[in-house]
């Protein structure tokens, strides 16, 4: 039975380097870790014991500071046609598709924005106008490294400064992106979700 909970510890800290989010790795690992340091305390193995609780203490660390939002974002506003939108598209196709089968890619879209951190793109929002300060989004998509909601919660705050004061959402999501949806105070509508910016 021991050694049951040193092979769950063992397969989770393993599982969570396969995670592409870097929440979702480190919430993995930290409960592989803590059930790994709780193993190595059974056996008397002190030393692991030790360097896993300090796993323990890196990833509590991390996700608090994920949660805090430390992260400095900028948005950059662009056009559906610009060559590093494409690009960035056609980079993460396979992953978009993955959360939005029903996406096209440009076509249709008259407003385009980019979420960079520190340099690197984190997330992509395009749309079309559908009235005054009503954008219906055509894609909303974080990259897996920055896919814990902050981006979401700093384009949201960034978008009414650029005339956008209500988002709706039309196209086919996954059940994942719903669930972000829902997370983010989207209202579920005909269909559809809608969310009001402050």
């Amino acid at each position: 039975m021991i050694e049951m909970i040193g092979y769950l510890g063992s397969i989770l800290v393993v599982v969570s380097m396969l995670m592409s989010s870097v929440v979702r790795l480190r919430v993995i690992n930290t409960i592989g870790s803590g059930i790994f340091a709780a193993y190595a305390l059974m056996i008397h193995s002190y030393p692991t014991a030790l360097m896993n609780a300090c796993l323990v203490g890196i990833n509590v660390y991390n996700l608090v500071r994920l949660r805090q939002g430390d992260r400095s974002y900028d948005l950059v506003e662009t056009t559906p046609e610009d060559g590093v939108l494409r690009y960035l598209l056609a980079h993460y196709g396979r992953d978009i598709r993955t959360y939005f089968p029903g996406f096209e890619g440009v076509s249709g879209a008259e407003r385009a924005y980019v979420v960079c951190c520190g340099g690197d793109p984190a997330g992509v929002l395009l749309g079309m106008q559908a009235g005054p300060g009503t954008l219906r989004v055509t894609l909303d998509y974080s990259t897996p490294t920055y896919r814990d909601c902050s981006i979401g919660a700093y384009l949201y705050g960034k978008l009414p400064g650029k005339g956008i004061h209500t988002l709706i959402f039309e196209e086919d999501v996954s059940q994942d992106h719903a669930a972000y949806l829902a997370k983010m105070d989207f209202v579920k509508e005909n269909g559809g979700y809608i969310k009001h910016l402050d």
